[in-house]
Order: structure tokens, then C-alpha cells, then sequence
């Protein structure tokens, strides 16, 4: 991304959040006849801008939902503004600013296309692989894997694929794969699965696919791929472009996004957060956080020779993640820096 992409971006996210700051001012500022109206209506554009900045920066279904929720709080906010009688300027100035909002955020998140692309057609095209295969996980992602009927997809384009089964070593399935000769292997799955491969194509020095067949993918969006398009994302093994990244290890085992100590890998070991996430971590929080809870052992050293004796979270990246601008906020613009980024517990360091 170059310097004066950047700037447009990170001044675009500022005039969107002070556009929706102006939008709220008008309406809360303005001289009502029906208190709940006005709440109503606050509400409405609050949930309508919010919804239109998701809606401009997605793709595929969650573009849809999103455009679906705003279109229903436009109609709370359209409901509170008539019973509460605004004045007709008042409103046409709240609008005004809430539209510009959403299209300042068009251009401050919308960094998957244009910028992406330019980026994809400079890299140098992969060869053609004379044996590719895909691993394919059916439970990641709610079952994507079966819903995009990816082993057809696969069949159809000559690519072999590898199902992981319930207590498969996923490590021993690729090494498998490449001793039978793949010279391209790829992994449908989440990104704890794609670290796992991408581990064992490094050791071989061949080529890894990522398919988005997860819940989040967050490793496919920082590669700019399309996350929704989980069948297109096969083209790579036909039609592909070859990229080098990073790989970093923790105590010799690879990860591909971040490793995580203290409050986050506490809930996310619990059984039951796989098919409860938000009431796993809400059950957890209280005894974790709470006035009684012991502080986690976490000792460290910042870039400055500071050092704490604890930390709720520490968080690190492969490459740093972007968590201090509207634009991009919480991915990563390169993948290739040989750097660490390092969060904790709010401080923010990089080494």
C-alpha cells in the first residue's frame, strides 16, 4: 500500500467517524416532542450507519445481512423522526451526514479489491502442479466443505482430495499426501489446520493452498482472498500466483496468525467453546477478571527493557496486525516483514 493510499484511507476513516459524530449531535441536539421517539431514532441511525459501514466493506452474504439490518433500522429511524417531530432541516442534515459516513467508510475499508488485485497480478505466476491435493476438513466452518461440495469441485479439476476424519493426525495426513507424490497440497479448514499444513509443505518446500472452508479465516483475508468465495479459491492450484511468506514457531510448532497466553487461550481451551463461544467466555470472564482472581503468569520484557511481572493477554503475531487506525483495523498489510508483533494487555509493542 503506498503512502498516499494510506493517507486517504486513514483520512477517510476519520471523516467517517466524525460525519456519524455530527449525524448523532443533530438528532440528539434537536427540539423533539416524544423523548422515546428520539431514542428510537437515535438508535436507528446509530444501528443504520453502523450496518452501512459492514454492508460497503463485505462481500457475500454478510454484505447482504448487513444490508438487511440497515434497511430496518432506516425504518426505526425513519419511525422515531416522524413521532418526534424533528425539524425538516435538522433531519435532512442528520441524513446527510449519516450517507457520507458509510461512504467515507466505503473508502477507508474497502481493501480487498482494487488494492488487493494490483498486488495479486505483480506476483509471479505458480506452475502448474502435476498432482495436487486438497485436505479437506467437513466440520470447519459448520460444514462449508459439504455445502460448497468442494470434493466435486475438486474431482472436476483433477485435484485429489484427503478427508480429515474425527482422530486423523492431520500432520501424518499431508506427509502422506506428499510421499504419494503431491508436488501442491492444500488445506479446506480453519487457520489452526492451515498452520498445521503449511508446516508440513515448508519442511518439503512445496507450495500450500489455502482454501477459506472456516469460520473466520482471518490467515485468508490477509492473503486477500475472497473469504466467501471458498470455491474459487481452488483456482490457485490451476491458475495461481506464487507467494512468500512467514512462518513463526513456538516451541517449534508453526502458526500461521498469532499465538496467544493468558485470558484468550484460557477460554479458548475449554471444551465448550467450540459450539459456545460467546457463552463459554461469558461463563469465564467473572472468575478470570473478577476482584478474587489470581493474575496470570505472565512476565515480560518490552522493546525498552521495561518489564511487567503480569498481563491479562499477550498476543503474538506473525507480522504485525494493524489495531491502531479505523482502516484495516486488526489485519495485517504484509506478511513478509521477518518481524513479531507483540500486544499486551493493552501496550502495544513490535520487535
Amino acid at each position: 500500500m503506498t503512502t498516499q493510499r494510506r493517507l486517504v484511507e486513514q483520512g477517510a476513516a476519520c471523516a467517517a467517524l466524525a460525519l456519524l459524530a455530527a449525524a448523532v449531535v443533530l438528532l440528539a441536539t434537536g427540539v423533539a416532542r416524544n423523548l422515546l421517539a428520539s431514542l428510537l431514532a437515535l438508535a436507528g441511525l446509530l444501528i443504520a450507519v453502523t450496518a452501512g459501514w459492514y454492508a460497503v466493506s463485505r462481500r457475500g452474504p454478510a454484505r447482504w445481512l448487513a444490508a438487511a439490518v440497515m434497511a430496518g433500522a432506516v425504518g426505526l429511524l425513519a419511525y422515531g423522526i416522524v413521532a418526534a417531530g424533528l425539524r425538516p432541516l435538522r433531519v435532512a442534515a442528520t441524513l446527510v451526514c449519516a450517507v457520507l459516513s458509510v461512504a467515507c467508510a466505503r473508502v477507508a475499508l474497502h481493501r480487498t479489491s482494487r488494492a488487493w488485485q494490483q498486488a495479486l497480478r505483480a506476483l509471479p505466476a505458480a506452475p502448474r502442479p502435476a498432482h495436487p491435493v486438497l485436505i479437506m476438513n467437513p466440520k470447519s466452518g459448520g460444514g462449508k466443505a459439504e455445502r460448497f461440495r468442494l470434493a466435486d469441485e475438486c474431482a472436476a479439476r483433477g485435484i485429489e482430495t484427503v478427508l480429515l476424519r474425527q482422530g486423523d493426525d492431520l500432520l501424518q495426513l499431508a506427509r502422506d499426501a506428499i510421499a504419494r507424490g503431491a508436488d501442491v497440497i492444500g488445506m479446506a479448514g480453519g487457520d489452526g489446520s492451515q498452520a498445521l499444513v503449511a508446516s508440513v509443505a515448508a519442511e518439503h518446500r512445496i507450495p500450500h493452498v489455502v482454501v477459506p472452508a472456516g469460520t473466520r479465516n482471518h490467515f485468508a483475508l490477509d492473503l486477500g482472498l475472497d473469504r466467501d468465495d471458498v470455491v474459487g479459491a481452488l483456482g490457485a492450484f490451476t491458475d495461481g500466483v506464487e507467494r512468500r511468506i512467514d512462518l513463526a514457531d513456538v516451541n517449534g510448532r508453526i502458526f500461521v496468525n498469532n499465538a496467544s497466553l493468558g485470558l484468550y487461550a484460557k477460554i479458548v481451551q475449554t471444551p465448550q467453546y467450540r459450539d459456545a463461544k460467546v457463552k463459554t467466555a461469558a461463563d469465564l470472564l467473572p472468575a478470570l477478571l473478577g476482584p478474587d482472581a489470581k493474575p496470570f503468569d505472565l512476565r515480560f520484557s518490552g522493546p525498552g527493557g521495561t518489564r511487567y511481572d503480569s498481563a491479562h493477554l499477550i498476543l503474538v503475531s506473525n507480522n504485525r496486525y494493524q489495531l491502531d487506525q479505523l482502516a484495516g483495523r486488526g489485519t495485517r498489510e504484509h506478511l513478509d516483514r521477518g518481524i513479531l508483533g507483540v500486544v499486551a494487555a493493552g501496550h502495544l509493542v513490535t520487535e
